[in-house]
């Protein structure tokens, strides 16, 4: 118990302790795939280099005698697999052909912005996209990916300690497990589920603020509308985002029966939760726009189906017209080892979500009113939660589940309490989310699914 306390008291230190130790072993598996033989495919070799010196990392034909930059940049290569291809590409020349509107704009901005900024103060020089890969881009979005789930950490232990302020160490259990999530080295390659967790564990750490501050009515209403500018940016990031919207929805209709005993208030919570729920749109609704007034907006020759839809959305198309996703799409028998790969952790966000929903009073003990608040805020995690984990069943490739649980608090407070509890659970899930982070981490460095 001591050691407990010991840990507890100095969350920041173990909490990065424990985060540089993950991130080398993830490493290390990663350097042991790319040592141990050919990725299965070489497009993040043709995409990360430049274009006239291509050599090809996704295979062990090189030069007789590499040095170290030739397998450092082979190492790089390997975590630059998958979608992280098209983050880079497009961060280093922009949206270039329809398919690629299926990824977030949030990640390449900022490593565009990183890089201009960098180029800016002559701490690099400016290039031509077309002269070179993705190298710098790839580099830069390492940095920006795996800052961002480091600070993720330090925003999910605060949102923890907020919500339960008596139990430190449950707050640095919850979010030591978020960093051995079984998203693995999602949240280190150039992927936006880092960025994503960081801001959506932000924006959920000013709700809950947002509740601590009812006796401000100012304060509370600046931190409604600060979450709902975060969520916002978050699903810039990642669309899924938009699912954060649910505490001002709720919210919103809970108050609406007192606007004819409390007017005023009523109508200035109601101002305050509409503008943040307009804020968490405006991250799925602004890139929607952007595109359009690229494809659609002169009415000029062909113009793509997606234009004359009644809600025009190229995510929408693209998602369905190239990647297949849609109500059921996904339900065919070669995909059956699919989803019972990702049959754990649907299992652990419905259950999670279950509980919270229907014995939520177990979960918070503070002032009644107090509790309230905070026990429809946490309510609302596990909303969020469970659509999330329904619609990775009849909607989504289910698979990506894994690694987008991971900006979702509920299941990691779940977890937590099963290991307070000294419940078997827990230390099953732990080892569950150790061995899929590091197969996983293996089989995304050789390009091999799943993804």
């Amino acid at each position: 118990m001591t050691s407990f306390n010991k840990a507890a008291s100095r969350p920041y230190r173990v909490l990065l302790a424990t985060f540089v130790s993950w991130k080398l072993f993830l490493l290390a598996l990663s350097l042991g795939a790319y040592l141990a033989g050919d990725a299965y495919d070489t497009s993040a070799a043709l995409a990360v280099q430049p274009h006239d010196d291509v050599i090809d990392h996704g295979s062990n034909s090189g030069p007789q005698h590499p040095g170290l930059a030739y397998h450092v940049v082979g190492l790089i290569t390997r975590l630059a697999s998958w979608d992280a291809i098209y983050f880079t590409s497009i961060a280093r020349r922009g949206y270039r052909i329809e398919q690629e509107w299926a990824f977030g704009a949030g990640l390449p901005g900022v490593v565009r912005g990183l890089l201009g900024a960098l180029e800016y103060v002559g701490i690099l020089s400016k290039l031509d996209p077309s002269s070179h890969g993705a190298l710098r881009e790839t580099l830069a979005a390492l940095f920006v990916t795996n800052t961002s789930h480091i600070f993720s950490v330090f925003f999910f232990y605060h949102l923890t300690i907020t919500l339960w302020p008596n139990r430190p160490f449950f707050a640095l259990t919850s979010s030591v497990l978020h960093i051995f999530s079984p998203a693995g080295l999602f949240l280190s390659a150039p992927y936006a589920e880092s960025c994503f967790a960081a801001l959506a564990f932000a924006g959920w750490l000013l709700l809950a603020r947002s509740c601590r501050s009812e006796d401000n009515a100012l304060l509370r209403d600046t931190y409604i509308v600060l979450a709902g500018v975060v969520f916002g940016l978050a699903t810039v990031f990642r669309s899924n985002g938009v699912l954060n919207g649910i505490p001002f929805a709720w919210e919103m209709v809970r108050l609406l029966p007192r606007l004819g005993h409390r007017p005023v208030d009523t109508m200035r919570r109601l101002l305050a939760l509409g503008v943040g729920g307009v804020c968490v749109a405006l991250g799925s609704v602004v890139p929607q726009a952007v595109a359009w007034m690229r494809f659609c907006s002169d009415g000029v020759g062909d113009v793509r189906p997606w234009c004359k839809a009644y809600l025009p959305s190229i995510y929408a198309f693209v998602q369905k017209y190239y990647w297949g996703v849609g109500f059921l799409q996904y339900w065919r028998l070669p995909n059956l080892p699919l989803f019972l790969l990702a049959a754990p952790m649907i299992t652990i966000m419905l259950r999670s979500a279950t509980n919270y929903l229907t014995q939520p009073q177990t979960f918070v003990s503070s002032k009644p009113a107090e509790s309230a608040r905070l026990l429809r805020l946490i309510q609302s995690t596990a909303a969020a939660q469970a659509m999330l984990a329904v619609l990775a069943v009849t909607n989504y490739h289910v698979q990506i589940i894994t690694r987008i649980s991971s900006g979702y608090p509920l299941w990691y407070w779940w977890v937590a309490e099963q290991l307070s509890n000294k419940k078997s659970l827990g230390h099953v899930i732990i080892v569950f989310m150790i061995m899929y982070a590091s197969i996983q981490g293996v089989l995304f460095a050789s390009f091999l699914p799943p993804a």
